[in-house]
């Protein structure tokens, strides 16, 4: 046992020999690993959420603007139709104005040539009538 107890001596040297001089260092290292490759996952999930929100942000402003935008061009319809059936009742009014009127002057036209056949007719009633006459021998 005596023989070996300088080489257990020495083992346990070198055992504290590497833990201070290799593996302190190597666990440092990969601690610093470690701390960095979490803090790249740590910033990039931060990241994403943060593209989330923004993403979030943008699609709600565009349902607005999207909205706004139909709210405009429904208003703009509206006002369209409005002015389309106005003029449609001008112009219904304007022709039923001018129908009106033509069927006055149409009526007046009408007793006119009745009239104006009337007298006609008595006239070439009495030229009948005296043509005959004339023509006839007593």
């Amino acid at each position: 046992m005596l023989k070996a107890l300088p080489t257990f001596v020495l083992l346990v040297l070198l055992h504290f020999y590497l833990k201070f001089i290799f593996f302190r260092p190597l666990d440092k290292v990969l601690r610093a690993r470690f701390e960095l490759t979490e803090g790249a996952r740590r910033s990039a999930q931060t990241s994403l959420e943060a593209a989330a929100r923004k993403t979030a942000e943008c699609e709600a402003a565009l349902r607005e603007a999207r909205g706004e935008i139909y709210r405009e061009q429904e208003e703009t319809r509206r006002r369209w139709r409005d002015e389309h059936a106005a003029a449609v009742q001008q112009a219904r009014g304007s022709a039923e104005s001018l129908v009106a009127q033509a069927r006055l002057q149409l009526a007046e036209d009408a007793a006119r040539a009745r009239e104006s056949l009337q007298a006609e007719s008595e006239a070439l009633a009495a030229r009948i009538a005296s043509a005959i006459l004339a023509r006839r021998p007593s």
